[in-house]
């Protein structure tokens, strides 16, 4: 699918000149033909990776294959999943609340400066870059997150709390070390101007950029943190506890962002509207890894990630 979403882009969006819709229409292609690969595998239609069927001479109860059933599950079946998928389905909502308000903020301011003539559609692509930068960071520490759900939901399984601990305390150094990886070379793509020659020749985008992408870098290690954190309490089943969390890192990141927009003594008389909204979303992430800390260090909690409990016993 994301050789298809490629090909699809260079002819939509390079050759066809069809722009924002172009490349829209090619993910959205994309993304109904994995969907339908992964429906097919998953019925035993197609092969799966490894290049077996898993519908082939097995019957369905063997393959894992999925049957349509006439009839609904007990509750109590499946309380687990609709709790835990309710949690994260409200965190990702207010998530996304967040990233949208962030948009629209960024739609909404304007520049002074003489050399930005375009005003907020400058302001528009520099967000626009530094989220994209942002966001390929993130899909990057999300893979520490993947990796520690699944050792510490093994851990939790097992109830063996040292092996649980021992994991987290080795995620989070995996974190760090790929946290100051991260700024660094964002730092060397910033002061050799290779981030900003390739991706825009605008002058008004490049000076909004500039000032984006040292928040950007500092920020890393901060959100490689966060996306450990996530991973290891989303394997301790701590789903409730996220939401909430999320929804508090929310509200702080509007108050935050209130304050220096609005209060002239915090910033509101620079007019600077896109630096307020980043500074509003490295509040997020702030909260949200203070939220996280506290529910790992825990005596009580699922992690004791500093053992303070086991000293406590």
């Amino acid at each position: 699918s994301n050789v298809i979403n490629l090909l699809l882009d260079v002819v939509l969006v390079a050759q066809l000149k069809m722009g924002p819709q172009g490349a829209g229409i090619a993910t959205t292609v994309a993304e109904w033909i994995a969907a339908l690969c992964f429906l097919g595998v998953l019925a035993g239609k197609l092969p799966s990776a490894d290049g077996k069927n898993i519908g082939s001479n097995t019957k369905p109860s063997e393959s894992g294959n999925i049957v349509p059933v006439f009839e609904l599950p007990k509750w109590m079946d499946i309380r687990p999943l609709v709790v835990a998928s309710s949690a994260v389905f409200l965190r990702s909502i207010v998530l996304q609340v967040a990233m949208s308000s962030a948009a629209a903020m960024a739609a909404r301011s304007s520049a002074e400066s003489d050399i930005i003539a375009a005003g907020a559609s400058s302001s528009v692509a520099a967000h626009q870059i530094a989220l994209q930068l942002w966001l390929l960071c993130s899909f990057l520490c999300d893979a520490l997150a993947t990796a520690s759900q699944a050792l510490v939901a093994d851990g939790m399984g097992r109830e063996d709390a040292e092996s649980v601990r021992t994991v987290s305390q080795t995620v989070f150094s995996w974190g760090l070390a790929l946290g100051l990886s991260l700024s660094a070379i964002l730092w060397v793509g910033t002061e050799s101007n290779f981030l900003t020659d390739f991706f825009t020749a605008d002058e008004g985008t490049r000076l909004e950029l500039t000032k984006l992408l040292t928040i950007v870098i500092l920020a890393q290690p901060l959100n490689s943190f966060v996306f450990a954190a996530d991973g290891v309490l989303q394997g301790a089943e701590e789903f409730p506890y996220q939401a909430k969390s999320m929804a508090l890192s929310v509200l702080t990141a509007f108050a935050v962002f209130a304050a220096l927009e609005y209060t002239p003594l915090l910033g509101a008389s620079d007019g600077d509207t896109l630096v307020h909204v980043w500074l509003g979303l490295i509040a997020l992430q702030s909260m949200r890894a203070l939220t996280s800390f506290v529910k790992l260090i825990e005596k009580q909690g699922p992690i004791d990630l500093l053992g303070l409990g086991k000293q406590a016993s």
